[in-house]
């Protein structure tokens, strides 16, 4: 599939993904999240990938939200097929095997925010904007910011954010939880990059046995969890990362991991 709303860029086992309408601030329309879809299906059948970032093209947005000049026009059933599909694309998003982190370059505003909200974590640069404003436009967030804005920060805050459909700067969004850190604008993308690459360095197998098994603590409680985490901790011993990683640590040497399992 040939992109024109998204950039695609390979480098060894990292991704970075680029919404790619600066003209319109890089709004979702239904072609965007076409490709986006596809290319979340293209990382999930590539097991040699292990990090990926997503950010926006241009110096004002990561995401501005939904393309409202294509939103104006649904009925009531078209919103809600065009909001399930969303919601699937972002489910898939954050259920990737590979961590995934969002570097907000700018304004990441209703479908913008709730993007960010599936990546397992955000860096922002000191210019960026966070915001669900969909209810100054007679609506609700509609791809999954209700859910997932409260369980990333407090849940009074998201409230406030979603019923006043205020803007926060990033300073602010660290201080609440959202993101997690803020660089000048120049070094964002250096930054994301090192720890893409950091992550990227790491077992594959650990990788996404410990993104799966975070994920799905949050959904049960402790002790539940706690199984969870014995059940991927023994799969993990199953792994080549394993043997390596030991070995490497008795043998005082850098791990080099293959991200296989052992026969």
């Amino acid at each position: 599939m040939e992109y024109a709303h998204i950039l695609f860029d390979e480098k060894g086992p990292l991704v970075k993904i680029t919404f790619n309408r600066p003209k319109v601030l890089n709004a979702l329309n239904s072609a965007l999240l076409k490709e986006f879809s596809h290319a979340l299906d293209k990382i999930s059948e590539d097991d040699t990938f292990r990090a990926v970032v997503l950010t926006g093209a241009g110096d004002k947005a990561f995401v501005a939200g939904a393309d409202i000049s294509e939103l104006a026009k649904l009925t009531p059933l078209q919103a809600k097929q065009f909001a399930r599909t969303s919601q699937d694309i972002i489910d898939r998003l954050q259920t990737l095997p590979v961590p995934v982190i969002a570097a907000v370059n700018g304004f990441a505003l209703g479908g913008g925010t709730e993007i960010a909200l599936a990546c397992d974590f955000i860096y922002a640069s000191e210019t960026a904007v966070f915001g669900q404003p969909e209810i100054n436009l007679g609506l609700i967030p509609g791809f999954g910011g209700t859910q997932r804005l409260p369980r990333r920060v407090n849940i009074g805050r998201a409230k406030e954010m979603i019923f006043t459909g205020a803007m926060i700067k990033a300073a602010e969004a660290m201080a609440m939880g959202l993101v997690n850190r803020v660089f000048p604008r120049s070094e964002l993308m250096n930054e994301v990059m090192k720890t893409a690459s950091s992550i990227a360095s790491k077992g594959r197998v650990a990788l996404r046995a410990a993104k799966e098994t975070i994920n799905a603590g949050m959904d049960v409680d402790l002790k539940t969890g706690c199984r969870i985490e014995v059940d991927a901790f023994a799969l993990c011993m199953a792994s080549s990362d394993a043997k390596e990683g030991t070995s490497a640590f008795l043998e005082k040497r850098k791990a080099t991991f293959d991200g296989g399992y052992q026969e």
